[in-house]
């Protein structure tokens, strides 16, 4: 069995409502501008985190916080060699899934520059 259909039947047993929670709790990991720039930078190879620091201009604190976000929503993983700390993606359809979100970006860009329902608080009801 594929890690595809093993990944499908994991998120069958999920089940309705709860399934599009969780899916949708993926994407928000993604949705904020500083995680998503740490994740693409971390890509390709491993960095410190004084090297996300340096990326992103951001407070060492800030910069930690978000990658302990990645980390626990199982984007990228941490490796401690001594007082340092190095973060890489672990999983390669990461990779996969934030460039073709880049592209299809691009291809939508007029249409995503325009929306103004992204920004606006969910309905009532729809909120947990």
């Amino acid at each position: 069995m594929s890690q595809t259909t093993n990944s499908l039947s994991a998120a069958a047993l999920l089940g309705g409502h709860d399934e599009a929670g969780t899916v949708a709790k993926f994407f928000r990991a993604l949705g904020d501008p500083t995680r998503l720039r740490l994740l693409e930078y971390l890509l390709d190879t491993e960095h410190s985190v004084s090297d996300c620091v340096a990326h992103v201009g951001l407070s060492q604190g800030r910069v930690s916080t978000h990658l302990a976000c990645l980390a626990d929503c199982g984007y990228v993983q941490a490796r401690r060699q001594g007082r340092w700390c190095y973060y890489r993606v672990t999983d390669p359809r990461v990779a996969e899934l934030v460039r073709l979100a880049r592209s299809l970006a691009a291809d939508n860009h007029a249409a995503l520059a325009t929306c103004d329902r992204i920004d606006t608080k969910p309905d009532e009801e729809d909120s947990p």
